[in-house]
């Protein structure tokens, strides 16, 4: 098995150069270029201040463990009213990388879902696990404070329109059970 000396990407950490007696520290503050860059991959208005620092430690003889804080502003628009919406994230991420790992999508092997374990291969990259961090950040429905849904209203063409309330199967058996009972 050849293993390759060239980084996948400049922020990737060969783990067999990584130190079992002493932490291994990294500090990713990416420009405004990537940021915008990842702004519009992740369809964010804006993104700034972001930053991923940490450490890779050794988890027994062949597992890491990666620890990190992820801090973040992002800019959104409310799903309500589209106006923009700041959110600031600050977060704890931890990432282990196993040696033997089993893969839980295999139908032999009875695993509980655990997205901080990953397979260990020849790299650990702490910007691409500063991705996947912010993408699990990103509030998936922003809104304004302020920003009230209301009613939806469903309906065809030529038809009566449903609201929210016509939508819900039993709450026509409610009034018609009190009539019943004669209240």
């Amino acid at each position: 098995m050849h293993m390759s000396r060239t980084p996948p990407s400049p922020t990737a950490l060969r783990v067999a150069d990584l130190l079992q007696s002493a932490r291994n520290t990294f500090a990713l503050r990416p420009d405004a270029a990537t940021c915008t860059e990842i702004a519009n991959t992740l369809d964010l208005s804006a993104l700034r201040k972001l930053s991923f620092e940490g450490e890779i430690v050794p988890l027994g003889k062949t597992d890491w463990e990666l620890r990190a804080k992820l801090g973040a502003t992002i800019v959104q628009p409310c799903v309500v009213t589209l106006e923009p919406v700041t959110t600031r994230i600050d977060q704890k991420i931890t990432r282990r990388f196993v040696h033997d790992y089993s893969d839980p999508e295999d139908p032999e092997v009875e695993m509980p879902e655990d997205e901080t374990t990953e397979a260990l291969g020849a790299w650990i990259d702490p910007a691409v696990v500063m991705q996947e961090a912010l993408v699990l950040a990103v509030p998936e429905y922003p809104r304004k404070d302020e920003a009230e849904l209301g009613q939806l209203v469903y309906t065809k063409p030529g038809d009566a329109p449903m609201t929210d309330e016509d939508a819900r199967p039993f709450a026509g058996l409610a009034s018609f059970k009190d009539k019943l009972e004669g209240k």
